[in-house]
């Protein structure tokens, strides 16, 4: 039961990806993600109320002030990386959050590393690798040196900012951790979209020429959409994890990566679907690998 809950998680967080970069084609990614935030709260909140506050330690108050703080920078990078990279490029790089966890959970948490870590870390370095290497072309003048898809990503604006993402959520998945000690999930979730999207609205509404809320009315279909998406990919996500490993059910969530490359290529039409299948796959199962204990 478990393994379906964290499937779904994967299939509404890929789904929540694609409608989100369609709605960048109107709107800037600080409108997007207030919208997603805040639609993401209204739903989650009711449900909150209805199961019970959780009894909050004081552990809960700083991880929501460092981890809320950090993931208003995440997630603001996250959505431009949408809009500025194709899909099928930019999502599976989140898998590389593993690999960033190697050092920042000795430092905050003190996890470390076991041998399965070692060789996701491999499979997370190939299927990077893969996944640019339909951008190699010798008609670009480009030099064929063996790492040069690793450059490709290097200089793909897009893909940097994902890599950024990868890096910041490594040390929020450890806030985030302590959050969820100090609370619940469904708490911490619920919270945690609250300070994000209270974090956009100088953003959205405080900046010179702002039209206020009349771009997101335009969009109000797509947005809520998206909002509905995130919430319940969250929701999936915490039913999940009283079942299984945290570690498991976040592998089997990162293969939104999979999913989304497929609805890059089939919705909007982006190229090198087999390299970037290929490569995504090699990733998710370096995160699966990881995940075994």
């Amino acid at each position: 039961m478990w393994f379906f809950f964290a499937s779904l998680t994967a299939f509404f967080e890929a789904c929540k990806d694609a409608t989100g970069k369609q709605s960048l084609k109107t709107l800037d990614e600080y409108s997007v993600l207030f919208g997603l935030m805040a639609v993401g709260s209204v739903i989650l909140l009711p449900v909150l109320l209805l199961t019970g506050l959780p009894p909050i330690q004081p552990s809960f108050w700083l991880a929501i002030v460092i981890g809320g703080s950090l993931n208003i920078l995440a997630f603001t990078l996250y959505v431009r990386a949408l809009k500025l990279a194709a899909l099928s490029l930019t999502v599976p790089l989140v898998t590389l959050t593993p690999l960033f966890l190697l050092v920042t959970s000795p430092l905050l948490v003190q996890e470390w590393p076991t041998w399965a870590d070692g060789i996701g870390v491999i499979l997370l370095v190939v299927g990077s690798y893969v996944l640019n290497m339909n951008a190699l072309n010798i008609g670009t003048g480009l030099s064929q040196s063996p790492f040069e898809p690793l450059f490709i990503m290097a200089r793909n604006p897009g893909s940097r900012l994902m890599l950024c993402v990868a890096f910041i959520w490594s040390i929020t998945s450890n806030f985030d951790k302590i959050g969820v000690q100090g609370s619940s999930p469904l708490m911490w979730a619920t919270a945690l979209f609250s300070v994000i999207a209270a974090g956009m609205v100088p953003f959205v509404f405080c900046r010179p020429h702002s039209t206020g809320f009349r771009p997101l009315l335009g969009e109000w279909r797509l947005l809520g959409l998206t909002g509905v998406f995130n919430a319940i990919a969250i929701t999936f996500q915490m039913l999940a994890l009283p079942m299984a490993p945290v570690a498991q059910v976040i592998a089997v969530k990162r293969m939104s990566a999979l999913i989304s490359v497929v609805f890059g290529h089939f919705f909007f039409k982006e190229k090198g679907f087999k390299e970037r299948l290929a490569g995504a796959a090699i990733m998710v199962s370096g995160v699966v690998v990881m995940s075994l204990r």
